[in-house]
């Protein structure tokens, strides 16, 4: 298996994490977001999530939402303006629904509060 392989493999399997967000999920994502060298994998993972979201026939925003506000609030500092940014980077219906679970997590003012 090369690189690019596993990547994507990686990809996929963070991205089925973040659609369950069961218990188990949740404490599996915060050990991930506990090691630095995984930021990229979890970023990119999130994108393909909210892709497949917006691309599905359905339009769950509500889990959208409940993820962004779990990840707001549990991720640590260095990946806040990540996650804002991610939620940002596409108009789509499915980004803004993450977004406002971030905004609503208080994440990034937790992170990086107003002088």
């Amino acid at each position: 298996m090369n690189g690019t392989t596993a990547t994507l493999s990686m990809r996929e399997n963070i991205a089925a994490t973040l659609s369950a967000l069961g218990d188990s999920e949740k404490s599996h994502l915060q050990l991930l977001m506990e090691n630095p060298a995984q930021d990229e994998n979890l970023i990119e993972a999130l994108r393909h999530h909210i892709d497949l979201a917006s691309n599905a026939r359905l339009l769950n925003s509500l889990k959208l939402e409940r993820l962004g506000e779990w990840l707001g609030a549990n991720a640590p500092n260095r990946l806040q303006i990540r996650l804002m940014e991610t939620s940002k980077s596409s108009q789509h219906a499915a980004y803004q629904a993450f977004r406002a679970g971030l905004v609503r997590s208080g994440g990034l003012e937790k992170a990086y509060p107003k002088a």
